[in-house]
């Protein structure tokens, strides 16, 4: 093999390395793919997250709105419960 001969050799890749150099920029592709595709599906899992998230508090504050409700109707029907003892008391003295 003559020197010039060697040169050139010496200048272009082996053919393996070429292979190579070509599969890892596909894999370097891929895993840009697969990044931005895991990024998208996060972005959407967190906003569902989100809406799970202002959906429970409704409910919570619907629910603390209705106990409070219960509560207020419970007093007022308490309060009526007395007024027609009372009523039904002075009734009772008033015939005597």
């Amino acid at each position: 093999m003559s020197l010039e001969e060697r040169t050139v050799n010496m200048k272009t890749p082996p053919e393996s390395f070429l292979l190579f150099r070509e599969e890892l920029r596909k894999a370097q592709l891929e895993k840009e793919r697969l990044k931005k595709d895991y990024e998208q599906k996060l972005v959407g899992v967190n906003k569902e997250l989100s809406r799970l998230k202002e959906q429970i508090q409704a409910q919570q504050d619907m629910l603390r709105t209705t106990l409070d409700y219960a509560s207020n109707l419970e007093g007022k029907l308490d309060q009526i419960k007395a007024d027609v003892i009372n009523a039904q008391s002075l009734k009772n003295k008033s015939v005597f």
